[in-house]
């Protein structure tokens, strides 16, 4: 089973069958079709999806604080020092599936391991509404027998791989991993270390705002791309004024609408420079609405802030403000303004001024300029 992406060109999201099979994110349906004739491919409906996800992720945090959103459909959950609340693995998963049982569907796979590689393809390994549990000590002998299309590789590494003869996990374990590396550098020894289970990667649990959100209703269903472009400068107009917008920059901004007749269109833009301008947040709508306008006449939109960054600028650094919030948060955009010019520039441009000789009559000597750490 595949998804279609928003434009019904595409595949998205991929079911780990067809994936061992060999269908891939971003193929077109003749090419995934052609690799799996019997691939049932389903219309998008990206804001259910985006619906349906959020609520899976909020019933898991409600049994772990720590909760990781790898991908639509599959999300990974920190279990450390949860053993004093629910006891081992099993109960552990069985917490997991009390508190997802709120949440329709009921079909989700589970797995338990050491590190996200293994819980994962635990987890590809159990039934529908059922868990697989890898004991500590035992990743190595359960990733052995599993295919080489579980690693994330790109089609030339695979390629490379499997002219070696190599189709298994174990058998790229079985290798020396000097040999590996050798023949693949970094990315080598990343995938060795995974099939051989001595690569624990932790989850990150990350914070979740809350989102600010525009909506608006149309009387009629519109097509019309100007009427579009005016109802989403309307819309960020609003959020950009929401109380709990002001003092944050604008990361993550999202678009939905329900189209006529069902279904929906959902675009989601991550902005390298947070901002907090309409006319730049409206720029990359206005492009991906030209580049992949929805399918039907549009019912409700939306507009939604998702994340968000410190919102003081450089204009506001050295504002005479002396409560303590306002220092900590002018030291965390004087930190952010650093690591953005040492990466555009290649090199720090912001210095310390210290005291060396401050009693020499040479003025050079009295002060030195050291690099501003962040």
């Amino acid at each position: 089973m595949a998804l279609l992406d928003p434009d019904g060109r595409r595949v998205w999201q991929i079911s780990p069958v067809a994936r061992r099979i060999g269908v891939r994110p971003g193929l077109t349906i003749s090419q995934a079709i052609g690799l799996c004739p019997t691939l049932r491919l389903c219309e998008p409906d990206p804001v259910h999806y985006d619906a349906a996800f959020a609520r899976l992720l909020a019933a898991l945090n409600n049994v772990s604080p720590v909760v990781e959103a790898a991908e639509l459909g599959r999300a990974f959950v920190g279990v450390d020092g949860l053993g004093r609340l629910y006891g081992g693995p099993k109960e552990q998963l069985a917490a997991l599936r009390a508190a997802l049982a709120e949440v329709p569907g009921g079909h989700e796979r589970l797995g338990w391991g050491m590190g996200k590689f293994v819980s994962w393809v635990a987890a590809t390994r159990a039934e529908p509404g059922a868990a697989v549990i890898v004991p500590r000590g035992s990743e190595a002998a359960f990733l052995a027998r599993q295919p080489l299309a579980l690693l994330p590789l790109d089609p030339d590494t695979e390629r490379r791989l499997r002219l070696l003869g190599l189709h298994s996990l174990g058998a790229l374990a079985a290798l020396p991993e000097q040999a590996v590396v050798a023949q693949f550098g970094a990315l080598g020894r990343r995938l060795w270390r995974l099939a051989a289970g001595v690569l624990v990667e932790a989850v990150v649990g990350m914070e979740r705002p809350e989102p600010v959100t525009a909506t608006l209703s149309f009387f009629s269903p519109v097509a019309d791309r100007e009427m579009l472009v005016h109802a989403f400068d309307r819309l960020l107009e609003r959020a950009l004024a929401d109380p709990r917008r002001r003092g944050w920059r604008v990361r993550l901004l999202r678009a939905r609408a329900e189209l006529e007749r069902g279904g929906s269109w959902l675009v989601e833009i991550v902005l390298k420079d947070p901002t907090a301008e309409r006319a730049v947040l409206a720029a990359p709508l206005r492009t991906r609405l030209d580049q992949s306008p929805p399918a039907r006449a549009i019912e409700r939109l939306a507009v939604e802030f998702a994340a968000f960054a410190p919102g003081t600028t450089a204009l506001d650094l050295f504002a005479r403000d002396a409560t303590a919030a306002a220092r900590a948060e002018r030291r965390r955009a004087l930190r952010h303004a650093t690591r953005e010019i040492t990466l555009r520039l290649r090199r720090p441009m912001l210095y310390r001024i210290i005291e060396v000789q401050p009693w020499s009559r040479l003025p050079e000597r009295r002060y030195a300029l050291i690099d501003f750490e962040s």
